[in-house]
């Protein structure tokens, strides 16, 4: 790992994180900045500390005012308009480095001309700059949409002048890195999320007969697709897993398609490294179950946009469909089944994501944008 300078290392670092209340992609990535910044606060707006991992109870967590609010653990969604105050209510002063870690509203927090302010973009607000994909599967009546279009219209303005007071942006992927510049009208640097590759691992057994999916849920991940995919097929399709489509999903799927719910690290990296492919059929900003698919020696088969144009190689380490239709997944699936994958090759494609190069060639970006500072 890259060393940081003997003057960065001095430096007062402050870590900023949108909340804490569910485990995902961004906790991930704070999790390594952690490792990278032991001495470092974390603020953020809320954290539930008897939901989150036991071990983020050694960590120094500063939540706002917005942490009291009733029921905001389970229903955070319905306090979006408080989030922007919320995070311009974190006091930052007095640290060198702000590094901000945003999926929300959190590269929003107030800083002067002598913190140096690095966001890690996560993605533009997804709801804000793509509210109407957002909402058009969920159930909302017409009042509320309204309601929401001005609500989204104010956050977009905020948002937007947030962005400016960020002196360096890291996007990702190359598709957060077009619209942190469409929305933000920001140039980035693309250093890809830290995947704990080294827990997978191919296996020397041929594969099972089965594909599978890795995925919470909801809407945008569009597990309906292959549902329907596999369900038309007659393909044994497992769906690992949970979240509030659950029941819908069930409902379309037929007799070859298996809901196990969630299930132990263990038993998702053992049908992992036996499936006869990775089913990724939604369009995310980066999407770290296609990598850990792939470090265990698994071709992916994924949609042709977002993270996964980064991530996965057509031909090589999996196949790309172009177009989230059903028909569209079902050809991906024919074509897989025609090719043969080299297991080593795939895993060996993954690790280009690992934890040690995110800590690379964060702490080299950081480094240099600190002397540049510093001059």
């Amino acid at each position: 790992m890259a060393r940081i300078t003997r003057e960065l290392s001095q430096a007062k670092v402050a870590i900023v994180h949108d909340w804490l209340n569910q485990l995902g992609g961004a906790e991930s990535v704070l999790e390594t900045l952690v490792e990278l910044f032991p001495r470092a606060p974390i603020f953020t707006t809320i954290y539930w500390r008897a939901g989150m991992p036991k071990h983020y109870q050694s960590w120094d967590i500063r939540s706002t005012w917005l942490d009291r609010a009733p029921g905001i653990y389970r229903h955070h969604q319905m306090y979006l308009p408080f989030y922007p105050f919320a995070v311009h209510s974190m006091d930052v002063r007095g640290y060198d480095l702000v590094i901000s870690n945003k999926s929300g509203f959190c590269h929003g927090v107030r800083t002067t001309r002598d913190q140096l302010h690095i966001d890690y973009c996560l993605t533009p607000t997804r709801y804000v700059w793509d509210y109407e994909a957002y909402v058009k599967r969920e159930e909302i009546g017409t009042a509320a949409r309204v309601a929401l279009r001005l609500l989204i219209r104010w956050l977009r303005n905020w948002d937007r002048r947030a962005a400016d007071q960020v002196d360096y942006f890291v996007a990702i992927s190359r598709e957060v890195q077009h619209r942190i510049a469409q929305y933000y009208s920001r140039e980035s640097t693309v250093i890809y999320p830290p995947v704990h590759t080294e827990r997978y691992h191919p296996s020397d057994a041929p594969p099972g007969d089965y594909y599978l999916v890795v995925s919470r849920l909801i809407p945008y991940k569009r597990i309906d697709l292959a549902v329907c995919a596999f369900t038309q097929m007659r393909r044994p399709l497992i769906v690992v897993g949970d979240g509030r489509d659950r029941a819908a999903l069930q409902r379309l799927a037929g007799p070859t398609v298996q809901f196990t719910g969630r299930l132990p690290s263990s038993e998702v990296a053992h049908l992992l490294a036996h499936c006869k492919a990775f089913v990724f059929p939604g369009c995310e900003d980066f999407g770290i179950a296609p990598v850990e698919a792939q470090a265990a020696g698994r071709p992916v088969i994924a949609y042709a946009g977002g993270g996964a144009l980064d991530t996965v190689i057509d031909g090589e380490t999996g196949v790309l469909f172009p177009e989230q239709t059903v028909e569209s997944l079902i050809e991906a699936v024919h074509r897989l089944e025609e090719m043969r994958f080299d297991r080593m090759r795939i895993h060996h494609h993954a690790q280009r994501f690992s934890v040690e190069r995110f800590k690379q060639e964060f702490t080299e970006f950081v480094t240099t944008c600190w002397e540049q500072f510093r001059a």
